[in-house]
């Protein structure tokens, strides 16, 4: 068996694992919000680009006796239902393409849209918008059609409610056909944290460069200004190391992809 077989069947039972039952996996029966909230209102929506599908969570299933085809064409597609969130219950857990579900990042789950897939939220209910990256299947409830990470319910107005009245359209972005200059392997960086002061931020971040051994940064773009550390050329340490920013106060921190131009 090769190595993207292995992945595959591994991916699969994971998707399986995940949908099939609610208990077992996770530490808490029934989902909920953080114990402690924590504001959110520094992470901004994902940022739609192009992105080879995943090998995993992309294949038509069968659920609980209910048939789901990936859907092959999304230009122009858009749908309107119910939109309910999911947080503490599946944090720290795969996702159905593989990646770790971390509930402060602009992430959300989809029955059928191929992932990743970027789309605009529209709350139908309060006018709010929001941009979230699908990395994950659900939600499994009939006329509920996204199911919103905690972040992204929190920026939507929905997390009181529950649920809301919804609007999704896909944000396609093409692949470039320009020639780029010579570029290298895709990097990763941690962002900490976002500010209108500069000073406390570059202190902050220079603080846990120090103490976790890694580079640091800060980008600023008109009166906002964002601490990071990295760059990385895994994301496997990228994780390892984001693990750490947030047992060290930082819960809120996220993982950006880059790619480094030489």
């Amino acid at each position: 068996m090769n190595f993207k077989q292995l992945l595959s069947i591994s991916a699969l039972i994971l998707f399986l694992a995940g949908c099939s039952s609610s208990s077992g996996r996770y530490d808490i029966n029934d989902d909920i919000a953080p114990s402690s909230p924590i504001s959110v209102d520094h992470i901004e929506d994902a940022i739609p680009k192009f992105e080879p599908y995943s090998l995993g969570g992309n294949k038509d299933y069968t659920l609980r006796g209910a048939d789901y085809q990936i859907v092959k064409t999304t230009e122009g597609f858009r749908e309107r239902g119910q939109a309910s969130w999911y947080g503490k219950k599946f944090h720290g857990h795969l996702t159905s393409n593989g990646e770790i579900y971390d509930m402060y990042s602009m992430s959300a789950a989809h029955k059928t849209l191929p992932l990743p897939s970027y789309v605009k939220v529209t709350n139908l209910d309060n006018g709010k918008t929001a941009i979230v990256r699908v990395n994950d299947r659900g939600p499994f409830h009939p006329g509920r059609i996204i199911d919103l990470s905690y972040a992204a319910a929190k920026k939507l107005d929905v997390l009181k409610t529950g649920t809301a009245n919804v609007e999704i359209e896909v944000i396609n972005v093409g692949k470039s056909t320009s020639k780029p200059k010579t570029t290298g392997h895709p990097s990763y960086v941690i962002q900490v944290a976002s500010s209108k002061q500069l000073q406390p931020l570059r202190t902050l971040v220079a603080n846990l460069s120090q103490n976790l051994s890694v580079s640091s940064f800060v980008n600023s773009e008109q009166n906002l200004h964002r601490g990071f550390l990295g760059p990385f050329d895994d994301y496997a340490t990228t994780q390892e190391t984001l693990e750490k920013v947030k047992q060290l106060g930082h819960p809120t921190a996220f993982i950006r992809k880059q790619s480094t131009e030489q």
